[in-house]
């Protein structure tokens, strides 16, 4: 059984939070597929060409169909042409999206922190507030807890921690209700609200 480290109001370690055993039985599938399905959703799909039907010019023919002992063509606006259409190129109407259900979304998210908690990298607090506001005391925290890189999650998002956290490249802070598994595999190490994380596990 895995455990999420508890950590005082200084981040020290004070204990440790037991994760349900049934963690341990969700497969790395589900992460995969999620995974998956989620950077396929936020694909741009720009990529466009214009068929012969689409491109601006004359369609009359290039040259009399027979007597130069070429190819026959129909038209200036054909994909041998410059200028002409495109021939089997791509198109911005193609859907990418790929169905995952919500069960498999949830499993996918326990996967992601249990396996952070199975590596000792999944930390609990009672409150992620910073009262100041500051970058400063921002940075304290994560090089303390995260010195490479860290998602910190909490309850709900307030003012202080937005601007306290957002000049971090290397550490992000969202509300509860963002955290997905693909943000949680992510990133190194995370710091988590205990009531947050309490919420996840008992969540059926």
């Amino acid at each position: 059984m895995n455990s999420a480290i508890l950590l005082n109001p200084q981040f020290e370690k004070a204990g440790e939070f037991a994760l349900p055993e049934k963690f341990n039985e969700i497969g790395e599938q589900n992460l995969y597929l999620y995974a998956k399905s989620f950077l396929s959703s936020i694909r741009q799909n720009g990529a466009h060409t214009k068929t012969r039907a689409a491109v601006s010019g004359t369609d009359r023919k290039p040259f009399a169909q027979k007597g130069g002992g070429r190819a026959r063509q129909g038209s200036l606006k054909g994909p041998t042409f410059v200028g002409g259409g495109a021939a089997f190129g791509p198109k911005n109407n193609r859907n990418y999206q790929q169905k995952i259900n919500k069960k498999q979304k949830r499993l996918a998210l326990l996967y992601a922190l249990n396996k952070r908690a199975g590596e000792g990298a999944l930390f609990a607090i009672d409150s992620l507030e910073i009262e100041s506001g500051k970058t400063k005391d921002a940075v304290k925290i994560a090089k303390k807890i995260a010195p490479r890189d860290g998602l910190f999650v909490a309850s709900s998002l307030s003012d202080k921690n937005y601007l306290a956290f957002r000049n971090l490249p290397e550490h992000y802070i969202i509300e509860l209700s963002e955290l997905n598994a693909y943000i949680a595999a992510s990133y190194r190490v995370i710091v988590i609200e205990r009531a947050a994380l309490e919420q996840i596990a008992k969540e059926d």
